[in-house]
């Protein structure tokens, strides 16, 4: 199904407008905060049992910094950071939600015959997108040299200690927020939290009844002419959602458009016509993993990939000066979905 769209958005970013006002005597709570660069919130419908939102908020946020402490590649006493800067033949004790990360991206990485890599650094850095080298379209001969540091088939887990083949520098935040997002959930469940909606740097998950027994819903941006945006409303009952495009962060050389989001295979940035794509799982991991994978493999081989694994998916191309949106039968199915 195609439908005409004026510009791609972020879920996310609209999913706050559906569930700021209720008229319920139940409560609902809201917390805020900073996490891995960017922001977080967090809303859920408390009872006489829930904690004060104050204690919700003191460990959701040390759960948070105890994550960035190993994760966080600019930190430099990270254990990320300490393992990125050990030579070639390293191996190094990591915590085990790293583990579990890098676990998750090896199996995205042999499904998806390569679309998902967390090894691409030394590629961002080359063509600018990282450090302060400026933009640059690198020729083959140090394309090369760059890719010779890159690919999952040198990164090896071997009895809890994270391993290394060549000088690889890994970068967990293509998937690190969709994670932190499941682990939130598992620890507001702890706390007797069922009802809630999770939003992490963009990734999102919501579960339960929001007041009225109605479940959370989320805002898709997507018009129906060319004059006019209408929302397509989802209800989320159990599912994280991730929306990953290419229409932020790029360069243009020469008449041409680089974007930050790279083909692993090729080394080079993706040069086709898919600007953005929306997916939904029961993990928020695997939908932030498998939004990155549809929108390195494109309109065509993406919207293949995601009907042989049957995935909900949305995706939005470019279509001369505009945008279409095309939507699997599961996505479909939700949308159609009664609340």
């Amino acid at each position: 199904m195609l439908s005409r769209l004026v510009w791609p958005v972020s879920v996310a970013a609209l999913a706050a407008a559906l569930t700021g006002c209720f008229n319920s005597a139940e409560p609902v709570s809201e917390i805020y905060g900073s996490t891995m660069g960017s922001t977080y919130s967090i809303k859920w419908v408390g009872s006489e049992q829930s904690p004060a939102a104050a204690e919700v908020k003191a460990s959701v946020d040390q759960l948070l910094e105890t994550f960035e402490e190993a994760a966080s590649t600019w930190r430099p006493n990270s254990e990320m950071s300490r393992f990125n800067a050990a030579p070639a033949g390293t191996c190094q004790a990591m915590p085990q939600s790293i583990l579990e990360i890098v676990e998750l991206a090896q199996q995205l990485h042999r499904d998806s015959d390569g679309s998902f890599d967390l090894t691409l650094d030394p590629l961002l850095a080359l063509w600018g997108f990282h450090g302060d080298g400026g933009q640059n379209v690198p020729d083959d001969q140090q394309l090369a040299a760059a890719m010779a540091h890159t690919g999952h088939q040198y990164l090896h887990i071997r009895d809890g200690q994270l391993c290394k083949d060549v000088a690889l520098q890994l970068d967990i935040s293509g998937i690190a927020a969709g994670y932190m997002v499941e682990e939130v959930v598992e620890h507001l469940a702890s706390m007797g939290i069922q009802d809630y909606m999770v939003e992490l740097t963009g990734e999102l998950k919501a579960d339960g009844h929001k007041p009225g027994g109605r479940p959370w819903r989320i805002a898709v941006e997507e018009p129906r002419d060319d004059s006019r945006i209408a929302q397509l409303i989802l209800p989320l009952r159990g599912l994280g959602v991730s929306t990953s495009g290419d229409y932020r962060n790029y360069f243009e050389h020469e008449g041409q458009r680089y974007s930050h989001t790279f083909d692993p295979v090729t080394g080079r940035p993706v040069m086709h016509d898919l600007a953005a794509v929306t997916v939904l799982h029961p993990s928020a991991a695997w939908a932030d993993g498998l939004s990155t994978v549809l929108l390195v493999k494109g309109s065509k081989l993406g919207w293949e990939y995601a009907i042989e694994h049957e995935l909900p998916a949305l995706f939005v191309i470019r279509q001369g000066d505009g945008f279409v949106s095309r939507s699997t039968p599961q996505f479909i199915a939700l949308q159609q979905s009664k609340e």
